[in-house]
């Protein structure tokens, strides 16, 4: 089965996401940090309103993957709420000093998630290495990896996905991300045969608040007059994109091994 998981930090966003065809949200706040784990009443009102898997993201500040004492604790604690909430899985990860994915303390976090599955983030494309963080992150249990290859963009890198999947075939998912839009899922899917991926397609939307220019509140000026939302048509344009390549995977299945076609996107 071909998945497609959006990314959202709304309640707006993640029904817009299941409306467009998404098979999955990973739910955060302030994904102009990076993503940071939701608060609790975002994820309980995420929960009641989609049908389809919250994945939550487990990240207690922005910044580096390095975590203190404090913060680990942190994490294991939003953990057991996203759990008791009907969280369908989390999404986490930890690199040590040297920028390597640390084992230890992240298969701490990973046996506290169970039965719930885990995603190790894209810490693993800021890694010292990205072929050696993918063994890392097999030894800690986790179930799958997003990754946009090492680059920015995934669509930059679809050789490399392609070896991380063939690479952990059998151990790990690879979920390929990374600047994924309708105009380039089909060519990225071509090229990794990939079986899930991972959007952001965040769109700017002005507010209609009268601007008192004297003043902001945050670090940049236009931030605090722009929220960002996921539309259910961008979702649907990327999911469209994607289910033509599956459509196509399954027809040269069926010609050439004589079954009918068991995939959708």
């Amino acid at each position: 089965m071909t998945v497609l998981e959006i990314c959202v930090d709304s309640v707006e966003s993640a029904i817009a996401a299941e409306r467009g065809g998404a098979r999955r949200v990973e739910l955060c706040s302030d994904l102009l940090e990076g993503g940071i784990t939701p608060s609790l009443g975002l994820l309980e009102m995420v929960r009641r309103r989609v049908g389809i898997d919250v994945f939550v993201m487990i990240r207690p500040r922005g910044g580096d993957f390095c975590y203190t004492d404090d913060e680990l604790a942190v994490m294991k604690v939003d953990i057991d709420h996203a759990k008791r909430l009907g969280a369908d899985g989390v999404v986490l990860g930890i690199l040590d000093a040297e920028g390597r994915v640390d084992v230890e303390r992240t298969r701490e976090l990973v046996e506290l998630a169970q039965p719930l599955p885990v995603t190790f983030h894209r810490a693993v494309d800021v890694s010292a290495d990205l072929w050696d963080s993918l063994d890392r992150i097999v030894a800690t249990g986790a179930q799958r990896v997003l990754t946009s290859g090492g680059k920015r963009r995934v669509a930059d890198s679809t050789r490399e996905i392609a070896d991380a999947i063939e690479r952990t075939r059998g151990r790990l998912t690879i979920m390929a991300g990374g600047g994924l839009n309708p105009e380039n899922i089909r060519a990225v899917a071509e090229e990794t045969g990939a079986e899930e991926y991972h959007a952001s397609l965040n769109t700017g939307i002005e507010s209609p608040v009268r601007r008192n220019d004297s003043l902001f509140l945050g670090a940049d000026p236009e931030r605090d007059y722009t929220r960002y939302v996921v539309r259910e048509e961008d979702v649907r344009s990327l999911y469209e994109g994607l289910k033509e390549v599956v459509n196509g995977r399954t027809t040269v299945g069926r010609t050439t091994a004589g079954h009918r076609p068991t995939e959708d996107a």
